[in-house]
């Protein structure tokens, strides 16, 4: 599936990392120079269902290590004086910067990387290593900026700094615990129970992407979840019942919540 991807290099120090980024960065990876930097899309068509488009198949992070697992340890067989880490999502490396950098598309008003031909619907994967790579940087471009992604956030997250991450409502589906009155009418009202699609749907550089061709992200996808299907699981056999799944990080919890509030009165 590696050969499917797409990807780029992009230097460490073009990135600027300073404080809790480049210090977790140096226990992680010592010394580190360069990003090699891929890409995997997943888009697999517009289905109804109560689960963001990006949560419905394999999850990612299984997918993006199984497929970058061996490309490591090929670097590492022949510079087996050199670091190369795996990094996927939980990584101090700033994924959509490092993509942008190394010339694999432009970061959205959404804050999400936008490919040419994929749009935003692509996972981000990374090898850092303490070695260097021969890298092209290329400067940050703007998306198109036509403010369709931010007029159509429910949440009014996205703003001309960026996106307020305290306001996103894929992020408030994921939160656990007690939500505000406010936020529980938010939640109640949003067509999803996990994740939010709006902004990339709204996106025209979205139109028209085809379909991944990487089985993990087109086979076996699961669209919407019932109450029926959380009841009574503890966290351990929610995730044993839905292996490998975007969606289970977080255990039942707020699945339950967010479900049992859109049947509120």
């Amino acid at each position: 599936m590696l050969d499917r991807s797409m990807c780029g290099v992009c230097p460490v120090a073009a990135l600027g990392l300073r404080g809790e980024r480049g210090e977790r960065l140096g226990r992680l990876c010592p010394g580190a120079r360069s990003v090699f930097v891929f890409l995997f899309p997943y888009f697999a068509g517009e289905r109804p269902g109560n689960l963001s488009l990006y949560a419905r198949g394999r999850d990612y992070h299984a997918v993006i290590r199984d497929a970058l697992a061996p490309a490591a340890d090929a670097l590492r067989a022949k510079s087996p004086e050199n670091h190369f880490v795996v990094l996927a999502d939980d990584s101090p490396i700033p994924e959509v910067r490092a993509a942008a950098l190394a010339g694999l598309g432009v970061r959205g008003e959404h804050g999400l990387l936008i490919h040419e031909t994929y749009g935003s619907y692509v996972f981000i994967g990374t090898i850092v290593t303490d070695r260097d790579f021969p890298a092209e940087v290329h400067p940050p471009s703007p998306c198109l900026r036509c403010g369709k992604c931010r007029a159509a956030c429910p949440a009014q997250a996205i703003g001309t700094p960026g996106v307020d991450t305290g306001r996103c409502l894929s992020a408030l589906t994921q939160r656990g615990g007690a939500v505000t009155p406010q936020e529980a009418g938010q939640l109640r009202r949003h067509p999803l129970i996990w994740g939010c699609d709006t902004c990339q749907l709204a996106c025209p550089m979205n139109r028209g992407v085809p379909l991944s061709d990487n089985p993990a992200f087109r086979e076996n996808l699961l669209d919407s979840l019932t109450a029926e299907d959380l009841a009574g699981l503890t966290r351990r056999a929610f995730v044993e019942r839905f292996p490998e799944r975007a969606f289970t990080w977080r255990g039942p919890a707020p699945l339950r919540r967010n479900l049992e509030l859109k049947h509120s009165d």
